[in-house]
């Protein structure tokens, strides 16, 4: 189903009985150790992998006769090692990734019935499983070799894109929700801000040519609204960040070093209609949220037209799309509560899964047909964990 149509409707769909997940016991060196030395891994906006783990050893689709299982989980937290900074180290986490493979592979008979075909793994980086935060190098290591066959569920989804395989589950990041609702100001509030950003346009630590980061998308917004009344638009990071985007009618949501952000969950929580600039972006459970009729995207190209596009935006339009936007089910389905809730993200994934079920024949290996090449893939990946 596309992001058009009644796409909400399966919002509402309930899992519980449509799949059985098995969750592998691994070693508390690929989870909780991890946790346990660097406790921001639980607050940044990778931190799905975290939750999902913690959701599924009480949830009802869980079994533990691995017999039985549709689906089998490894519970490995790859973006918990972090940089001083608070970002995932991208050369410790395929290591992590295929030492949690091999021990998964040579401890239990399941992965090596498919090669990983009936299994599914949280791989919120920036590329996905391509495991980098800058693009290039994500496309030049390419999505890990033991996991091409596995089920990939991962914020990073780009149309024709080395780093997102077919059939993948697009997903959220994560953003706090109690913190947003702590924020949360009267709906009556007028939205007096007709268009809203915070945030970078620019990143000269990385990029101090300027035009890579954000395929120049960015810097194009700021080059051509710094000075316009109706944008308001800066680097400053205020204190009222979450007030002000209750009070904003657009919120820009472009494209960074990759083409997904929190800020569309924080515009769909806040009622702010998302504007996506990011080119051939596949969205967060594209086949449950209507994104067609709660958003505005707006090409890379045509950035320096964006308030002559939004201003052009019929009123009825802009109402039509605040009203889906001011839908719980919508608000839910973006959102990892702790504890669950029903209708939330964690339920989205499991549906995602469940649609894929029954499993092609073909998942199963035949007698004879080669597995996977346990030496394939970069140098540097290939090193002990």
């Amino acid at each position: 189903m596309s992001g058009k149509g009644g796409a909400g409707d399966v919002l509402e769909d309930d899992p519980v009985g449509k799949l059985k997940v098995f969750v592998y016991e691994m070693p508390r060196k690929y989870n909780l150790n991890l946790l346990a030395k660097d406790s921001r891994c639980l607050h940044h906006m990778f931190a799905a992998e975290i939750f999902m783990h913690q959701f599924l050893l009480s949830s009802p689709v869980r079994t533990l006769d691995p017999e039985e299982a549709d689906w089998f989980y490894t519970p490995a937290y790859t973006t918990c090692d972090l940089t001083p900074q608070g970002f995932p180290l991208p050369f410790r986490a395929p290591r992590i990734m295929r030492s949690a493979v091999h021990y998964v592979a040579t401890t239990w008979p399941y992965w090596n019935r498919t090669d990983g075909a009936d299994h599914f793994f949280l791989a919120p980086h920036d590329f996905g499983a391509c495991f980098h935060y800058q693009e290039e190098r994500a496309i030049e290591r390419g999505i890990l070799p033991v996991l091409r066959r596995a089920t990939l569920v991962q914020t990073f989804g780009q149309r024709n894109h080395p780093c997102l395989q077919a059939g993948s589950i697009t997903i959220p990041p994560y953003a706090n929700p109690h913190k947003m609702q702590a924020h949360l100001i009267s709906p009556a509030t007028p939205r007096s801000i007709f268009v809203y950003f915070r945030g970078l346009f620019y990143d000269m630590g990385n990029d101090p040519e300027g035009g890579y980061y954000a395929r120049g998308a960015r810097a194009a917004v700021w080059e051509n609204f710094k000075d316009n009344p109706l944008f308001d638009i800066s680097t400053e990071h205020p204190a009222t960040y979450y007030e002000d985007m209750q009070r904003a009618i657009f919120c820009l949501c472009p494209l960074g070093w990759a083409p997904w952000s929190p800020r569309l969950v924080e515009s769909v929580v806040f009622g702010c209609i998302p504007v996506i600039i990011a080119d051939d972006i596949v969205l967060p459970f594209a086949d449950a949220i209507p994104w067609e009729e709660i958003s505005v995207f707006v090409a890379e190209e045509d950035v320096p037209r964006l308030d002559s596009i939004l201003a052009s935006i019929p009123l009825d339009e802009v109402i039509r799309k605040q009203r889906l936007l001011a839908s719980p089910a919508m608000k839910q389905a973006v959102l990892f509560h702790q504890p669950a809730r029903p209708g939330d993200a964690f339920t989205q994934i499991l549906n995602g899964l469940a649609r894929k079920l029954p499993h092609p024949k073909g998942v199963f290996l035949e007698s004879g047909e080669k597995g996977i090449d346990w030496n394939q893939g970069l140098e540097s990946d290939l090193k002990p964990w």
